[in-house]
């Protein structure tokens, strides 16, 4: 693999000519970043059910009392 020049963590494979990083702590870190917005986006998707569930709740209550 051959250095990049201008970047200490960059290699180019010289088969493939792919640009490679190998600084472990940025992936580390890249991949802690990317679950932790998995979950808050799952969290996210799991509050809007349940508003539209009390939404649907509200307006069935709301139709048998004005009805």
């Amino acid at each position: 693999m051959l250095p990049v020049e201008g970047h200490k963590n960059l290699f180019r494979d010289e088969n493939s000519n792919a640009i490679i990083n190998i600084d472990n702590a940025a992936y580390h870190d890249y991949m802690n970043t990317r679950r932790l917005n998995s979950d808050k986006k799952a969290e996210l998707d799991a509050m809007k059910d349940e508003i539209e569930t009390l939404k649907s709740l509200l307006n069935d209550l709301a139709s048998k009392i004005t009805s």
